[in-house]
């Protein structure tokens, strides 16, 4: 069986979502966006002895006296289980499982449309860690990888490195690291553009959540020195005494000037801006920007500083609308990683796998490379097959 979507994709122009009423976006849900279609016909009563009873009680046998015939003979090792608690759902905060759902549901629907993967929406009516691990657990003969989504930090954090450990299949938060691999993507063809060395640039994330927290790690990782996170109350660095967790570890890992103070001392001579948080940005503040500057305003559907605003002080903008260049898309990301990592087996979704990923999306813009083309659209049918093979390549 697979998942399919109950209507085609519709290709997004400049300004559709401007154009998209609510009657249509209703009409689009009703019902659901997901349904189970069969992967071979049941006509007749051979198929139904096949497919059911008495015909899968072999299957079932041999299951039983080999687990690895599982992979093989159900849909587990191609499933993945889409998990939220609806603590973070888009831009729209902690508004619980039930309405969740359709954020999942799409979620899924992308996985089918993007990477041919079968996919099932999962939302848990609990916010506690063990809880969701262990009903994962419970649940883990039923998929072979989870997509965590929408879920707060810091609690995230935690998530996922339980559920790392405690199952033996790839899991990703997306929100964290699908931004990622999109935003590294989009950084390394935008240094392309402007002739600079990846690694010599200075970076300041505005958003010491999933995303942002996500973003400075594979930036670092990559060799990107001067990174500088900002959360609510200012630079992450060793002179607060207020970070605790992920925070007060990441403050030792960035700011290696050990900056102190706020967006007005973080955005001084920034090549960089990327924006994962709900906060604005002064528009005076980006005027210290370095010259050529680049500027990511991700958050939706209100970005940090409007794009237009941006342009005026960064040869670079991109945000996270599809109705605006450089739309920084996680769909570039997450299809791909997933469908390489069960096509090779991994057990694990590694840093390496992630900075493949990055470098395969990078790497399909080619000769149109430019200020407003610096990652590929979501419609390239080129993106999740290159992310899979650079997935594979990097097991």
């Amino acid at each position: 069986m697979s998942l399919t979507l109950s209507a085609p994709p519709t290709v997004p122009g400049a300004d559709v979502s401007r154009r998209v009423s609510t009657d249509e976006i209703f009409a689009a849900h009703e019902g659901g966006k997901l349904r189970i279609e069969l992967a071979r016909p049941i006509d007749t009563a051979r198929d139904l002895a096949v497919v059911y009873t008495p015909g899968v009680a072999e299957v079932s046998r041999a299951i039983h006296a080999d687990a690895a015939v599982a992979a093989s003979h159900t849909w587990a090792s191609r499933l993945v289980a889409v998990v939220s608690d609806g603590t973070a759902v888009l831009g729209l905060g902690d508004i619980g499982p039930a309405a969740a759902l359709p954020v999942m549901e799409g979620k899924s629907a992308l996985f089918q449309r993007f990477a041919g993967l079968n996919s099932i929406p999962l939302v848990l009516d609990t916010t506690d860690v063990d809880e969701i691990v262990e009903t994962l657990v419970r649940l883990r003969h039923s998929f072979g990888a989870v997509n965590l989504e929408d879920v707060s930090a810091p609690r995230c954090f935690e998530l996922e490195a339980k559920l790392i450990e405690a199952l033996d299949m790839p899991v990703m938060h997306d929100d964290q690291h699908g931004t990622a691999v999109v935003v590294l993507a989009a950084i390394t063809n935008g240094a392309k553009v402007l002739g600079r060395d990846l690694r010599g640039l200075r970076v300041v994330v505005s958003g010491a959540g999933a995303a942002g927290i996500a973003i400075a790690a594979l930036l670092l990782e990559v060799g990107i020195e001067d990174v500088l996170v900002l959360d609510s109350k200012g630079i992450l660095s060793n002179r607060r005494f207020d970070l605790l967790g992920v925070k007060a570890r990441f403050a030792l890992r960035s700011n290696p000037h050990q900056i102190h103070g706020g967006p007005a001392e973080a955005l001084v001579g920034a090549d960089v801006f990327i924006g994962v948080s709900s906060s604005t940005v002064d528009e005076q503040l980006l005027a210290t920007m370095s010259d050529d500057a680049m500027i990511f305003a991700l958050s939706n559907p209100e970005p940090e500083v409007e794009p237009e605003v941006a342009a005026r002080y960064a040869t670079i903008v991109a945000t996270g609308r599809s109705d605006y260049p450089n739309q920084i898309n996680n769909v570039l990301a997450f299809p791909g990683i997933f469908r390489g990592a069960l096509d090779a087996g991994a057990r694990r979704i590694t840093t390496a796998m992630k900075i493949a990923a990055a470098t395969a999306i990078a790497d399909l813009v080619g000769d149109d490379l430019a200020a407003d083309f610096i990652v590929p659209s979501p419609f390239d049918d080129r993106v999740a097959p290159a992310v899979a093979a650079a997935v594979i390549a990097a097991v």
